[in-house]
């Protein structure tokens, strides 16, 4: 077996699954303390998420403001959800260049569109123009990124794509060109298995090993996009729930992280990013609002310290 390499570590550091959905406030100090004790000494992404729309203006931000949680240690994994309806990208794309603007050295990467490929919830791909925004905003955000001599890596994302056509990143690639390739630093994968169906215990490793695999070796190449360009795990979660254990979350959680860290070398993958660091709704019966490593009032679960532990082990020291 190849030896796991060290990862950047990460997490979303709020709750919320949705905008303004009923769920308990976010506690911006409760939630520093939590990150605090997860990494340590250890480098670690902030991820965050702020949706654009010219049809419907104004800095919409989860978890709220989070530039109040960037230390010495702690940077943005800013990301910039496509919600606009039309297809007119100028406001878009000024958007991009702004938030570069605003964050500056508190930014770590930019992830440009949210699940462009994934129409249903949490998802971009809903709106007609993403997939230029997508490609485009890259393009943009490279530039204005340099110009502005900022260390940020500027990426893009996509749920696990089983189309053996591989449409969406055949299409991106055709779109785009060696202009998007060039200016893409990472590209990220968002999955949850065992969250929307059972995975056997004995097999939830092969199971992440191989959707892993298939991202780089199928829908990366489908797109152009080279070995030398690196991979992350941008989300990655299971839920607690009824028959669903806080102990089954943690061994879930060790599992899936090893397993990443053993296939980084050979794949090319440099972060690990986890959803969430609390939960939605601890109340809800179903596990997409119990993703969290903490209680909806800041308790931990025993996957806090697994993430803890693992971050200790793995987390690459700078």
């Amino acid at each position: 077996m190849v030896a796991a390499m060290t990862l950047t570590f990460g997490i979303y550091a709020g709750g919320r699954i949705g905008v303004d959905d009923g769920s308990p406030p976010e506690d911006a100090e409760r939630t520093r303390t939590a990150l605090d004790r997860l990494h340590g000494d250890r480098p670690f992404l902030v991820r965050c998420y702020s949706h654009y729309s010219d049809a419907s203006p104004g800095l919409v931000q989860a978890p709220p403001r989070p530039e109040l949680h960037v230390t010495d240690l702690r940077r943005l994994d800013l990301v910039v959800c496509f919600r606009e309806p039309g297809d007119d990208l100028t406001g878009w794309l000024e958007h991009l260049r702004a938030q570069l603007r605003r964050h500056g050295t508190r930014l770590a990467s930019l992830q440009v569109t949210e699940e462009a490929n994934h129409a249903g919830p949490g998802g971009d791909g809903e709106f007609p123009a993403v997939r230029r925004a997508l490609v485009e905003g890259v393009v943009a955000a490279r530039r204005e990124a340099d110009a502005l001599g900022l260390d940020v890596r500027i990426g893009c994302n996509s749920t696990a794509v089983f189309d053996p056509e591989q449409e969406f990143w055949t299409d991106l690639g055709r779109r785009g060109g060696p202009g998007f390739v060039d200016a893409l630093d990472y590209v990220g994968l968002d999955f949850f298995p065992g969250v929307f169906s059972p995975i056997p215990e004995e097999r939830f490793a092969e199971t992440v090993a191989g959707v892993l695999t298939a991202f780089r070796e199928r829908s990366l190449t489908a797109a152009g996009i080279p070995a030398s360009v690196p991979m992350r795990v941008t989300e990655h979660g299971w839920g607690t729930g009824p028959d669903r254990s806080e102990a089954r979350q943690a061994e879930v959680l060790d599992t899936a992280v090893r397993t990443v860290a053993a296939a980084a070398q050979s794949l090319n993958i440099t972060a690990y990013e986890y959803f969430a660091l609390r939960d939605d709704d601890s109340r809800h019966p179903e596990p997409l609002h119990r993703l969290g490593l903490l209680n909806d009032d800041y308790t931990p679960k025993a996957a806090f310290e697994t993430y803890r532990r693992l971050i200790a082990e793995l987390g690459s020291p700078h």
